[in-house]
């Protein structure tokens, strides 16, 4: 039985790498995959999954009005998992394609991304995330700062920390670092 998971971590945590690596393994296994991201991450290129460490696939674009169960439903071939990253910038009604991907089209799905933004509130998507799926799993990662987890994403300009802005401003390891609370709150820069 398909199930909507959603495998989520601080910046750093690996989500993009294990997209990759889930995908792999399933195409290695000669069953067929499709991967998504948000269209809003422009880092690389629109319409690719990327790792720090290098490794970059393309995927679909998700836009607000794509119509990934569409996509998916119409594919060609046997989609044995759908793959999304970048899901916390995905609105509700994206989200809840993805749980009719699953619960219509009995696919799993694998969501991937941040919980919270830099300001510690939730993304729609992560939200929306948080509700509807049957699996939760944090990917755990290491505080920038100390040897405590990570568990929220410090922005960061000019050397210094960012507590105010817009909620999405794209960027890696020079714009965000993954923290823990202690640091969040009083980092050592």
């Amino acid at each position: 039985m398909a199930q909507l998971y959603f495998k989520y971590g601080a910046m750093n945590s690996g989500k993009s790498i294990e997209i990759l690596k889930v995908a792999h393994n399933y195409e290695e296994q000669n069953k067929p995959v499709l991967i998504f991201t948000s269209a809003v991450d422009h880092r690389d290129e629109v319409g690719y999954v990327s790792s720090r460490i290098g490794m970059r696939r393309e995927a679909i674009p998700i836009y607000d009005d794509t119509d990934i169960f569409g996509i998916v439903k119409g594919h060609k071939t046997k989609v044995y998992c759908v793959l999304v990253d970048e899901c916390q910038f995905m609105n509700k009604e994206g989200i809840q394609q993805l749980a009719r991907i699953v619960d219509e089209l009995d696919i799993p799905v694998m969501g991937f991304g941040l919980k919270n933004d830099f300001q510690n509130h939730l993304f729609e998507g992560s939200e929306q995330m948080l509700i509807y799926a049957d699996k939760l799993e944090e990917m755990k990662t290491i505080c920038w700062f100390c040897e405590r987890k990570a568990t929220m994403n410090l922005r960061v300009e000019n050397g210094k920390p960012v507590y105010d802005g817009e909620q999405i401003q794209i960027g890696g390891s020079e714009a965000y670092y993954p923290v823990c609370r202690k640091c969040h709150a009083n980092p050592p820069l």
